[in-house]
């Protein structure tokens, strides 16, 4: 996705010549676009004999759906726990945190 964000539209050929060689295979980088294209993360329209492919959600949208998917994964859904690395980590202090918290309880009303 961020080759595709920094071309703003593509076809998998155009992509296939950012990467150093050696370089993927052309199916699997269709394949590639494919899939996201299912998954909502693409969209496409005809050029010729192939299709040129566009973003369909912002970075920022497509960020927050991977952080899911991957607190699903290694955390076992448990937000808090998530939260709680980050603070014992030093990546978020106590005042963030709280700053944060009352943000969102804002936001919320």
């Amino acid at each position: 996705m961020e080759r595709i964000w920094e071309a703003g539209e593509c076809t998998p050929k155009e992509v296939l010549a950012t990467y150093d060689e050696p370089r993927p295979l052309i199916t699997s980088i269709s394949n590639t676009f494919q899939s996201l294209e299912r998954k909502g993360f693409l969209t496409h329209r005809q050029q010729g004999r192939g299709y040129v492919y566009i973003p369909a959600v912002e970075k920022k949208d497509y960020g927050r759906s991977r952080l899911g998917t991957f607190i699903d994964k290694y955390f076992g859904s448990d937000y808090t726990d998530v939260v709680s690395g980050f603070v014992k980590e030093e990546k978020l202090t106590e005042v963030e945190l709280i700053e944060l918290l009352h943000t969102l309880i804002n936001e919320r009303k």
